[in-house]
């Protein structure tokens, strides 16, 4: 091996018989001041949050915390953010569930289902109503727009219409959100 890599068995032996410097030891002590703090916060504290807590003990910069995390793979854990897309709380009639948890068709343009999803952007949110045929599993109406309302999901239904001229006793299943119900009404 001391032959392929081109060194001295000497050398080799020097090498590995050598105890750890200084520095790496102190890098050990921080190493286990940073898993301390990365602990105690449920994995949730970055880089400036460990730093200012190993800083208490040891007297370090924030780019030898950075290095020590990232050569020993620690990582913030970043909540998701979460945006409400349904708003359960109006007096808005409610349509009557006539699925009932049955999510089976038996051909194509029976039943549909919608439902508003959102996409964050770096501009801001995005809203994203669709139609999806319940035997296909094919997308049958789409709109996107930066604001949830009623006139998202029904530019979603009418593509749908369009494009497929569903028969007469159609079902459309939705969450029954704020959004639909205005537009049941």
């Amino acid at each position: 091996m001391c032959q392929v890599l081109q060194v001295s068995r000497s050398g080799y032996y020097a090498w590995k018989d050598r105890p750890p410097s200084r520095r790496r030891q102190v890098d050990d002590e921080i190493l286990k001041s940073i898993r301390k703090s990365h602990t105690s916060s449920r994995g949730l504290y970055g880089v400036r949050k460990i730093h200012a807590d190993v800083k208490e003990q040891f007297r370090c910069g924030k780019n030898r915390v950075y290095r020590l995390m990232k050569v020993n793979c620690i990582q913030s854990i970043r909540p998701r953010k979460y945006k409400a897309t349904t708003n359960s709380r109006h007096n808005l009639p409610v349509a009557e569930n006539l699925l009932n948890q049955n999510f089976h068709a038996e051909a194509p343009n029976k039943v549909w289902l919608s439902d508003i999803s959102y996409i964050p952007t770096d501009e801001g949110w995005l809203y994203l109503a669709g139609v999806v045929d319940l035997c296909s599993k094919d997308v049958v109406g789409l709109a996107m727009n930066s604001t949830m309302t009623k006139e998202l999901v029904i530019q979603a239904l009418n593509q749908a219409i369009g494009r497929e001229r569903p028969c007469e006793g159609l079902i459309h299943h939705s969450d029954r959100g704020v959004q639909v119900r205005q537009e049941v009404a």
